[in-house]
């Protein structure tokens, strides 16, 4: 499978067809895999799936991964791979890193659909009682530590309870693969530690801004939000998905069925279909 020098690391990715670039954004904690069963329902198109850095079969640099360090790392591999005029499409922090690429290469996009993405920063209040009681306990030093490095919870209950149906063990397998140790896994933790909340991390809320300030004014490209519904653990609920109506420009919105977070996992034939269906109505490829 390709993999191609990035920094001083290494990304790989998944790429099937050819034609304009479509490419596919996962979050945490998966990998390229996620969008297995999205992209053979796509059809036609470039259709490229990388792991971000220190995730799936990419390297495990010495980083912080901060949000700064995928963008730069996944800048790279945009650049090592000489995509341009690109479809993106983006998952959780994919969709968050979708949204800061094309916030600074406009001239590079396409089109951009996502769902389950982080797409403006939240308040504590916005959490329901429990995901606001688990981000705590991530971000309480020690804490998060023994949850995520030691214990591993993060990962296997991303995709037992944070689908509607619980992947099968193989597929479990694959996504526990790349995070065998404590240490393998600290870009997981990064990533948890990350979610916008509160103004925290200022830096991050900065640079969320940056870019939501470009999808209000962005009319000349196209967009899509796949919503869901039937989950506890989805990001993007009815008032989210209002929200951005109001403050998307060019956004349609398709509503794809009961899922969890990791939708790929419970709908990827509506998802694979909504995505065809908007890049033929336009013009994409």
């Amino acid at each position: 499978m390709p993999e191609t020098r990035v920094l001083d690391s290494t990304m790989y990715y998944e790429e099937s067809g050819d034609g304009t670039a479509f490419v596919f954004l996962h979050g945490n904690p998966s990998s390229s895999h996620l969008w297995r069963n999205v992209t053979s329902g796509v059809g036609r198109g470039r259709l490229l799936a990388p792991d971000l850095i220190g995730m799936g079969r990419s390297g495990k640099p010495d980083i912080p991964y901060q949000f700064a360090d995928h963008a730069r790392y996944l800048d790279a591999w945009f650049d090592a791979l000489d995509l341009d005029r690109v479809v993106l499409i983006g998952h959780d922090w994919g969709g968050a890193l979708a949204f800061d690429w094309a916030a600074r290469h406009p001239e590079r996009v396409l089109g951009l659909a996502f769902l389950e993405s982080i797409v403006k920063p939240m308040a504590w209040e916005d959490l329901s009682a429990q995901a606001r009681k688990r981000s705590e306990a991530i971000r309480t030093p020690g804490t998060g530590e023994e949850m995520v490095l030691d214990q591993n919870l993060f990962v296997r209950q991303a995709f037992t309870g944070g689908v509607l149906t619980p992947v099968a063990a193989g597929e479990l397998a694959t996504y526990l693969a790349p995070f065998p140790t404590p240490d393998s896994r600290r870009p997981v933790l990064a990533w948890a530690r990350q979610m916008p909340l509160g103004g925290d991390p200022a830096e991050l809320v900065a640079r969320i801004e940056a870019y939501d300030a470009w999808l209000a004014k962005s009319d000349d490209v196209p967009k899509l939000l796949m919503t869901f519904e039937g989950s506890p653990t989805l990001l993007i609920g009815p008032d989210m998905a209002r929200w951005c109506a109001e403050h998307i420009a060019a956004l349609e919105t398709v509503h794809c069925g009961a899922a969890g977070h990791h939708a790929p996992e419970d709908r990827p034939a509506e998802i694979a279909g909504a995505i065809s269906s908007w890049a033929d109505q336009h013009g994409l490829r």
